[in-house]
């Protein structure tokens, strides 16, 4: 085996090393945040915070998609909600044909500790704190 093929095999040893922590690390922080919106959902339904549908929007920003969940908007642009089941969910999808006029489906994402992050200046915000505004709210 010449130097050059040691050398690939260690650098992608590396690299799935590396992929496998980063899956990890984001497994843990979704756990954590979980639990972070299970108690928001608690705390809403005991607050009497009133329910309304989730409504998804496309890309394009143009128009609402109803998706049949019911919960609660944490942005005021609507782009992020929870579901009275505990579902965290993204509400900002791709175009869907005829979406305006049936239903789509949305399946709950693991949610981040750290709502927009990666966003311009300014959008990335602490979910604890999202949900403890939308509380207040």
């Amino acid at each position: 085996m010449s130097d050059h093929d040691r050398h690939r095999r260690e650098r992608a040893a590396r690299a799935r090393e590396h992929g496998a922590a980063q899956d990890l690390r984001r497994r843990r922080e979704s756990e954590r945040a979980q639990v972070l919106v299970d108690r928001f959902v608690a705390d809403a339904v005991r607050a009497g915070l009133p329910t309304e549908e989730l409504t998804a929007r496309p890309w394009s920003g143009r128009g609402r998609y109803r998706t049949g969940l019911v919960g609660w908007h944490l942005r005021t642009d609507r782009s992020v909600g929870v579901s009275t089941d505990g579902g965290y969910h993204v509400l900002v999808v791709a175009p869907r044909r005829f979406g305006r006029w049936r239903r789509v489906r949305l399946d709950p994402v693991p949610p981040p500790l750290q709502v927009g992050e990666g966003a311009r200046d300014g959008e990335s915000v602490a979910l604890e704190a999202l949900l403890l505004w939308r509380l207040e709210r």
